[in-house]
């Protein structure tokens, strides 16, 4: 994503088919797209996404955990060495660690209002760069793949991109979920992880309606 800090000069977007051909325009609202992307509360959005992904399961074994070591390596006294009690003493080798990692847990969340509103600056940058596409709407008859084959090459998607619905039907979901460059995902979850990990969004209108409900309760709250 551009780092620019530029305010996109026109206030409204074009809505598509899915053959890519404009089938009307959804007009902004300022107040909520406007403005350059703040890019403190993506970073500390991130951050908390990846590090509650991580496992917590990095593990050293002490001095107790090492086997071995019961037997007092040599006399205490008269040898001339520093007084030893065990060979797994975290100064001899294959001894036990000392303050390394134990498992625990890495969780852990920022407010909602932060959450949603990092979702919306993520968004705002996709918009930016021109990888933010409304679709009209996504509609299967049939759970066949085919009528979407050619999504990618239609809209020249080459990696990871994203779908986003509103309240899909299964037979629309079981169309799209085979597509190879494509995750779906529902408009309730979206996070600001899965927009800046995607090369493209796709959003339906309606559901770009929900996030942009999503959002501006951020800013109510916020206010």
């Amino acid at each position: 994503m551009s780092t620019t800090t530029s305010t996109p000069r026109a206030s409204e977007v074009n809505i598509v088919n899915l053959q890519g051909a404009s089938v009307g325009r959804l007009t902004l609202d300022p107040a909520v797209w406007g403005g350059p992307v703040n890019l403190r509360i993506l970073s500390q959005a991130i951050a908390m996404y990846r590090t509650n992904q991580r496992s917590g399961t990095a593990s050293t074994k002490t001095r107790g955990d090492v086997s071995g070591g019961g037997k007092k390596p040599f006399k205490q006294k008269h040898t001339g060495r520093a007084r030893a009690g065990s060979t797994r003493s975290p100064l001899w080798r294959h001894g036990g660690s000392v303050f390394g990692p134990r498992p625990r847990n890495m969780h852990y969340r920022l407010p909602q209002a932060i959450r949603r509103r990092a979702l919306l600056e993520s968004l705002k940058g996709k918009l930016h760069d021109a990888q933010l596409v409304i679709m009209d709407q996504l509609v299967a008859e049939a759970p066949k793949t085919k009528p979407f084959s050619q999504m990618a090459k239609t809209f020249q998607v080459e990696r990871r991109s994203v779908i986003v619905l509103d309240q899909p039907s299964e037979t629309l979901v079981k169309s799209l979920r085979n597509l190879a460059t494509f995750e779906l995902c529902s408009a309730a979850n979206l996070n600001a992880f899965d927009v800046l990990n995607a090369d493209k969004v796709f959003v339906t209108k309606s559901a770009f309606e929900r996030l942009e409900s999503r959002v501006k309760e951020s800013d109510a709250s916020s206010n």
